[in-house]
């Protein structure tokens, strides 16, 4: 998988792996604590003194010390993967682009579903995520395959 590629890469690089985990407080959510869709998954489980934060809504600078920590760390660069391209990961960057940070997107490391439009019509995940990315491409970030990424740092 290409999230734990990039994962080892910055490692062996000795970079900061900064991991945000979505701590949904709706009932039904798979996001929820105790559900298995809250759990890291393998490829992806931080390793001792890899930062965590733990967000309740799509942001993860929202209701988390991410930019502060960022901040005092004079990080202000970031390169973003994970779930979901049109959610979290759309979110997550739009903010971090709006604070001042440089922001790449990780396009093959990114993913979503399948969604239902207002109007009953369904869209592909393939559609949404190619969506996502190009909304955020050239104005909140720079959006990039996992290769490319790869030779950035």
């Amino acid at each position: 998988m290409n999230v734990a590629a990039l994962i080892a890469s910055f490692r062996q690089a000795q970079l900061p792996v900064i991991h945000v985990q979505h701590m949904s407080d709706e009932a039904q959510s798979p996001l929820r604590p105790g559900q298995s869709g809250n759990d890291f998954k393998p490829e992806a489980l931080p390793l001792p003194g890899e930062k965590i934060f733990q967000k309740r809504v799509n942001s993860a600078f929202i209701g988390t010390e991410l930019e502060q920590f960022l901040r005092d760390s004079n990080i202000d660069s970031l390169l973003l993967c994970g779930l979901t391209t049109d959610h979290c990961v759309s979110t997550t960057t739009r903010m971090a682009g709006n604070l001042g940070f440089k922001v790449i997107v990780v396009s093959d490391a990114t993913a979503t579903f399948n969604r239902t439009g207002m109007d009953g019509r369904a869209w592909s995940a393939e559609d949404i995520h190619q969506s996502a990315l190009a909304s955020l491409n050239g104005e909140f970030a720079q959006v990039v395959t996992l290769q490319e990424s790869l030779t950035l740092f």
